[in-house]
């Protein structure tokens, strides 16, 4: 009998292994799953590379897994906090110190990136970032007289991702804005780990609802009391 469902958040990380590059789903706190990555600070693993639409507010989440010392590389469209004063944003601080890299990617172009790696692509011509500093070491194509740059696939040995339902098949619906990067980083991970605010039965989820299938998650937690 198929089921994906783990006792634990900490047995469903457990293989998570030091400089492995982690897919985190969510926008801010939209969608992120906040008990996966504290999980993961409990489990250990080191020097990852976090990919993520921006580098972590407040004290929790993100920023908990960067103040405790675990990532060596953030990917992120968003590094800085949106009010300085009222979030201390450590990772800000950790990177003008010289402890943490940072790759910064324009928005659709992370997202078109986690596709092309989901869709086993070798990479797409953009016109985003032409003629900046983020160009900087990228091959220039002119197409149709326009310049474009070569953006290469953004691949994730794990995804964390947040859900609201999900049956023991790892069929996945989400909840309104918490859907975001999701589903994208769900598919371009080699694995995917599900918290979900709910399980169901088979059968019980309208195959229409289903936003990301069971063949993209290979493990899923259901993390008592969770807002979905």
């Amino acid at each position: 009998m198929l089921d994906k469902i783990r006792p634990d958040a900490f047995s469903a990380l457990e293989d998570i292994h030091d400089g492995a590059t982690v897919l985190v789903g969510g926008f801010g706190g939209a969608g992120l799953p906040y008990e996966l990555v504290h999980a993961l600070i409990d489990q250990g693993a080191r020097e990852l590379t976090i990919v993520n639409n921006n580098s972590g507010t407040g004290v929790n989440g993100l920023a908990a897994l960067v103040a405790a010392g675990r990532v060596r590389k953030m990917i992120c469209s968003y590094p800085k906090a949106a009010d300085p004063k009222a979030d201390p944003n450590i990772f800000f601080q950790w990177y003008r110190a010289g402890r943490i890299e940072l790759e910064l990617v324009p928005q659709g172009t992370i997202v078109e990136r986690l596709r092309a790696a989901a869709a086993g692509l070798g990479g797409f011509y953009c016109p985003t970032a032409v003629g900046t500093l983020l160009a900087e070491g990228k091959e220039v194509r002119i197409l149709d007289g326009k310049p474009y740059l070569l953006e290469m696939p953004l691949r994730g040995d794990f995804a964390l991702v947040k859900a609201w339902q999900a049956d023991r098949w790892g069929n996945l619906v989400y909840r309104k804005a918490a859907r975001n990067f999701n589903p994208v980083m769900a598919m371009a991970a080699k694995v995917t780990i599900a918290q979900v605010h709910e399980t169901v039965k088979l059968g019980q989820i309208d195959p229409e609802h289903v936003v990301t299938p069971g063949a993209f998650v290979q493990r899923l937690v259901r993390i008592q009391g969770t807002h979905p």
